[in-house]
């Protein structure tokens, strides 16, 4: 006899990027909210921190209606500080952002009674492992408070925990209410992009890591702890992709199930608008460039861009500068290329020689000084992109080829020199890449087929190893590229990222709007439609497994 599928009638998600954008879980969260609603209309309930004391979230809209029994009962009663409202995002869900700090006082009693229930250590917590350990702490409370008001005993609830972060929240509820079924994810795990961070070798010998080793070694004890302990004691464990279930599987003593990260469309461009505005990205990147370098440029450059992190190994940028240093080498190459470095650093302002130039009609005769740096930075001399820039000596003059632009500002549409959103720009470019030697998932590539964009990635993301698993020619043919990177071929990814952009540079107009339909219609195949049902297997897990606690 089949097993009967359960779904969901209330589901709690519970992340530090909850109206809180600052990484790759924020595109998660926000993207899969419209699946969740479409699927639980207004029985999601997504938890975040409420951090913003002088500024308000630009996507939390309070609503003091919504909710409002439960909330004054919680607020007065159960002495939780919380505001209630909805996420300005497609599919608007209820959101709760609930202020952590109260808890600090108990701090050492939550650590305590953690290690005596559960093991976890958090003797040598640092850093943000306290703020974030606090917030998890307020979420379950947060659940708990929710679940007794509304008499939920009866219902199939999930509580949903996201990264190490959320760890103390499932060991919560886990402890709490035992009739909750509990899902964890791991988007990557603190100990393996602490080992890939710290110059060690993961792969290749990932199979002989003790983890808890490790840890001591990089102090990372508390986090890995927790993460570890919460990933084992879940109802359901899962991770965002085949990479980094085999990372879960060694360093954290368990076999996830990989849901992997869809995206939702509903904000990308389409066809008239879609062509207006590559244009005016185009003709953006182009105008910085020349009032950077001093001189015109052919207004058919291919124009090429990494992005993400600032993480110089972790997210290939060394093997990007090189590459294209590799590609100004090439006798054959007839096109201008301009790659963009577009990676948030420690800015110190935009430039304002650069900002009076923008608006000219004419481009000046002579060069800005640094003509590879839109935005000054506080450790100019310091900066692993500057520094690699310099060594290998490329100027950006007339005569090169290759030009190269570090772009070391958030794109927000604020950053006084495009004064567009990364989006708006990502849609003028030509091709992108995004060489990782540590990537979970991969947003970066994914949001550039997404754009109709053609990708080059990595078989160390966790979305190249996906386009894999669908098929990936050789060549840029089929919008993608994925190139077979490990611990030790840095430079013979390095020459393969520079054929791939050198092929780019050969195909003509009509080529190229080949190779975009190519890459949007990769993407379509990776869209939360069809990736959300891996989410309703985890919650199906969750709920069986709750179910058999109450028997």
């Amino acid at each position: 006899m089949a097993k009967q599928s359960y779904k969901p009638e209330y589901i709690f998600e519970a992340s530090w990027e909850v109206c809180n954008k600052v990484g790759g879980i924020y595109t998660v969260l926000s993207t899969k909210a419209k699946s969740m609603q479409e699927a639980h209309k207004d029985k999601v309930i997504f938890i975040g921190p409420d951090v913003w004391e002088e500024d308000e979230s630009p996507w939390f809209k309070e609503d003091q209606n919504l909710l409002a029994d439960w909330k004054s009962v919680a607020v007065e009663q159960d002495k939780i500080d919380i505001r209630v409202g909805r996420w300005d995002i497609p599919g608007n869900p209820i959101v709760v952002l609930v202020s952590f700090r109260q808890f600090y006082p108990a701090k050492d009693l939550i650590y305590g009674d953690m290690w005596h229930k559960f093991g976890v250590d958090s003797l040598h917590a640092y850093g943000d492992y306290d703020d974030s350990c606090m917030f998890a702490f307020a979420s379950g409370v947060v659940i708990e408070s929710f679940y007794k008001y509304y008499k939920l005993d009866s219902k199939k609830v999930i509580a949903h925990f996201d990264e190490w972060m959320l760890g103390m929240g499932a060991l919560y509820i886990k402890d709490r209410l035992p009739k909750v079924g509990t899902v964890f994810t791991t988007h990557a795990t603190s100990i393996g992009r602490s080992i890939a961070g710290n110059g060690k070798p993961l792969y290749n010998y990932l199979a002989a890591y003790d983890s808890d080793q490790m840890a001591r070694e990089l102090n990372m004890e508390a986090k890995h702890s927790v993460e570890k302990t919460a990933a084992q004691q879940v109802d359901c464990f899962t991770t965002v992709s085949d990479i980094t279930a085999r990372e879960c599987r060694q360093l954290l003593g368990r076999e996830p199930l990989v849901t992997p990260n869809g995206f939702e469309k509903d904000f990308i461009p389409q066809r008239d608008d879609h062509e207006r505005k590559r244009i005016t990205a185009r003709k953006t990147l182009i105008n910085v460039a020349e009032k950077l370098f001093g001189y015109d440029i052919e207004q058919d450059a291919l124009l090429v861009a990494t992005s993400g992190r600032y993480e110089y190994r972790n997210k290939g940028i060394d093997v990007f500068v090189d590459a294209m240093h590799r590609l100004e080498q090439i006798k054959q190459l007839e096109k201008d290329v301009i790659a963009f470095i577009m990676v948030p650093a420690w800015t110190s302002g935009s430039r304002s020689d650069l900002r009076d130039r923008i608006h000219l009609k004419k481009t000046p005769l002579a060069p800005l000084s640094y003509p590879w740096l839109t935005h000054w930075l506080h450790n100019m001399n310091n900066d692993s992109v500057l520094n690699q820039i310099s060594y290998l000596k490329m100027q950006n003059k007339k005569e090169d080829k290759v030009k190269i632009i570090f772009v070391p500002s958030y794109l927000n549409g604020d950053d006084g020199i495009f004064n567009m959103t990364y989006y708006d720009l990502l849609i003028g470019l030509d091709v992108t890449v995004f060489p990782s030697y540590y990537e979970p998932w991969g947003y970066t590539p994914h949001e550039s087929i997404a754009f109709s964009v053609p990708t080059i990635t990595t078989s160390l993301a966790g979305f190249g190893l996906w386009m894999r698993k669908m098929g990936d020619e050789r060549g840029m043919d089929d919008g993608a590229e994925v190139i077979t990177r490990d611990d030790y071929n840095f430079i013979e990814v390095s020459e393969e990222i520079c054929n791939r952009v050198f092929e780019m540079t050969t195909k003509s107009s009509e080529q190229e709007k080949i190779l975009r339909q190519a890459a949007l219609d990769r993407a379509n195949l990776a869209d939360w439609a069809h990736f959300y049902k891996y989410y309703e297997e985890a919650y199906d897990i969750a709920l069986h497994k709750a179910e058999e606690r109450s028997l």
